[in-house]
């Protein structure tokens, strides 16, 4: 069967035209060749990481029904993301962050702070001396954590004020302390 020239280039530029379009025809869930799952509701992302700074029952209730949660953050606006165990930690609950922890959320050096794990912050700030200055959820400081930390975080806050941290809270996402 012979086909002519007019007819092939305008199957070719149907064909074109078509695979332009074939993106938002493929399933939602292929990204780049990866499968991506599906994501988490934010309303529960939201709900999860507020509870998380105060309320253990409701917290374990969430987790329990949704797994995954425990590792995502809720982005408050202008960069501020905020985990549940972020949550628990910048106001000192330590029954939430320690639970967290054991269900194997993601520690950072805010949460290491705030639970007065001395010995691994001094090794992290003495090998990246410039987190001395990082800020954690809201512009809240390690100072700020290792004071929520109370006597457990002590000799961290004793530490990091001799270091030349002052400031507990730092409005770069403008919000109010």
């Amino acid at each position: 069967m012979t086909q002519s020239r007019r007819k092939f280039f305008g199957q070719a530029v149907a064909l074109g035209s078509a695979m332009g379009f074939a993106p938002l025809l493929a399933p939602a869930k292929a990204i780049s060749g990866v499968w991506a799952a599906d994501p988490i509701d934010p309303v529960i992302v939201k709900e999860f990481v507020g509870v998380a700074h105060k309320n253990l029952d409701r917290t374990k209730a969430i987790l329990e029904e949704h797994p995954v949660v425990l590792y995502a953050a809720w982005d408050w606006g202008d960069g501020d993301f905020e985990t549940a165990l972020g949550a628990a930690a910048h106001v000192g609950n330590r029954d939430i962050a320690h639970y967290l922890l054991d269900k194997g959320a993601r520690a950072d050096i805010f949460v290491l702070t705030m639970l007065g794990e001395t010995a691994l912050v001094k090794s992290v700030l003495e090998r990246f001396p410039n987190l001395l200055n990082a800020l954690g959820p809201h512009g809240y400081t390690l100072l700020h954590h290792a004071k929520k930390g109370g006597e457990a975080a002590a000799e961290l806050a004793d530490y990091l004020t001799q270091q030349g941290l002052t400031e507990t809270f730092v409005n770069v996402f403008n919000k109010k302390k």
